[in-house]
C-alpha cells in the first residue's frame, strides 16, 4: 500500500514559514500533480515526502506508518529529478541497474528487471550506449528506468520535463501517462506547466504562498475554481477577469453594461473559449487589437472601452483585422463570479 497522508504538515526555515497546515491524502495508485508559481512550496513539499527535507510540524504517513523520522532510503520511494543525474562513464544498462548494484545484488539478478524496464520505456536497443550518445528524451527515459528498476511503492517527479524542448515534452508526457497506466503505482508530480498538470493528473493540488488553494480533478478546477487565483492559474489562455459593481438585474461592468449575476459579486470571470463572436445583439462591443492565427484556433486580443483588455479564443480562422470592431456574447453558463475576498460564489456546473 502506497497511500500517503499529510496531516497539518508545516515547513519553516527559521522564522520563515514556507508551508502551512498542509492536509492532503493521496490514494494508492493515484497520480497527483502539485502546481503553483515559483516559490509556492511545491518542490519543498515533494522533497519532504521523499525525506530529503525534514518536516517542521505535523505528520506524514505512508500506508498508515509514520514517516517523519524515516530515512529516504527506507521510505521505498523513487525520485526522478529535473536533472537526469546519469553517470557518464556507465552504460544505459548499468545506470538503470545501479540501485541494485549498490545493494550488492549479482549481475545475473539485475539483468531481468533492467531489461523489463528498458522494454517498457523503449530503451531495449540502447542498453549498451553511454549518456553522451543519447538525446534529452532518451536520457530522461533512462532516469525513469532507474526509478522503475527499484520497484518502489511510489514515484516522485520534480519537474522532469522542464529541460526538454516542446516536442519532446509532449512525447515524454505521453510516456509518463502510459507508465502510470502500466504500473498502477502512486505518483506525485511537481510542475509549473499547467498543461502537464491537466493532462496527467487524477487530481491537481494548487499551491500559492505556502497554502493549498484547491484540490480536485482537472475538470473540477477548470469548471469550478475555488477562488480568483485558481481561476487565473488553471486554464490556457488565462481567464478574463473584470471588476463589477451591483446593479438592478445583475452586475455592472465598467462600461455601464449590466450582466445577470449575484448582487454580492465584485469580480466576473469568463474564459477566452467561452466567448462567442455574434452578428447583431450581444453582451459587449470590442475593438480587435491583435489577431493570432494558430491554425486550429485564433486568439483575438480586444479592448473594451471602460472595461479593459479581453482575450477571445475561437475555433478555426476568423476574417478579422486589428482595429475592427466585433460584437461578443459571453456564454451564460460559463460565467464565474467572485466576492470581494476573491472567493468563488456558488455555481452549479455539471462536470462531464
Amino acid at each position: 500500500m502506497a497511500e500517503m497522508e499529510l496531516k497539518s504538515v508545516r515547513k519553516a526555515y527559521g522564522p520563515t514559514e514556507v508551508l502551512r497546515d498542509i492536509d492532503l491524502k493521496i490514494e494508492d495508485g493515484e497520480f497527483v500533480v502539485l502546481v503553483g508559481p515559483s516559490g509556492c512550496g511545491k518542490s519543498t513539499l515533494l522533497r519532504m515526502i521523499a525525506g530529503l527535507e525534514p518536516i517542521s510540524g505535523g505528520e506524514f504517513t505512508i500506508g498508515g506508518k509514520p514517516m517523519n523520522d524515516v530515512a529516504p532510503r527506507d521510505r521505498d520511494i523513487a525520485m526522478v529529478f529535473q536533472s537526469y543525474a546519469l553517470y557518464p562513464h556507465m552504460s544505459v544498462e548499468r545506470n538503470m541497474g545501479f540501485s541494485m548494484e549498490i545493494r550488492r545484488e549479482p549481475a545475473s539478478k539485475r539483468k531481468a528487471p533492467v531489461a523489463e524496464a528498458a522494454q517498457t520505456l523503449g530503451l531495449g536497443k540502447l542498453l549498451d550506449r553511454f549518456p553522451k550518445a543519447l538525446s534529452g528524451g532518451q536520457r530522461q527515459r533512462v532516469a525513469m528506468g532507474r526509478a522503475i528498476v527499484r520497484d518502489p511503492k511510489a514515484f516522485l517527479f520534480d519537474e522532469p520535463l522542464s529541460n526538454l524542448d516542446a516536442a519532446l515534452r509532449v512525447e515524454m508526457r505521453l510516456e509518463i501517462a502510459k507508465l502510470h497506466q502500466r504500473l498502477g503505482a502512486t505518483m506525485v508530480y511537481v510542475t509549473h506547466d499547467q498543461v502537464e498538470a491537466m493532462t496527467l493528473a487524477d487530481r491537481i493540488v494548487v499551491l500559492n504562498g505556502g497554502d493549498i488553494q484547491q484540490v480536485g480533478s482537472p475538470l473540477e478546477l477548470y469548471e469550478t475554481p475555488a477562488n480568483l487565483f485558481v481561476a487565473q492559474f488553471i486554464g490556457s489562455p488565462n481567464m478574463n477577469v473584470f471588476e463589477v459593481t451591483p446593479a438592478e438585474g445583475g452586475v455592472r461592468l465598467g462600461n455601464g453594461s449590466v450582466i445577470p449575476g449575484p448582487a454580492d459579486a465584485r469580480y466576473m470571470g469568463i474564459r477566452p473559449e467561452h466567448i462567442d463572436i455574434v452578428e447583431g445583439e450581444g453582451d459587449v462591443t470590442a475593438t480587435a487589437q491583435l489577431v493570432e492565427r494558430l491554425g486550429s484556433d485564433t486568439n483575438i486580443y480586444t479592448d473594451i472601452e471602460g472595461v479593459g483588455p479581453l482575450l477571445v479564443r475561437v475555433s478555426g480562422n476568423v476574417a478579422l483585422k486589428p482595429g475592427e470592431q466585433v460584437t461578443l456574447r459571453y456564454n451564460p453558463g460559463k460565467r464565474h463570479f467572485f466576492g470581494a475576498d476573491g472567493v468563488a460564489l456558488v455555481r452549479n456546473v455539471p462536470l462531464g
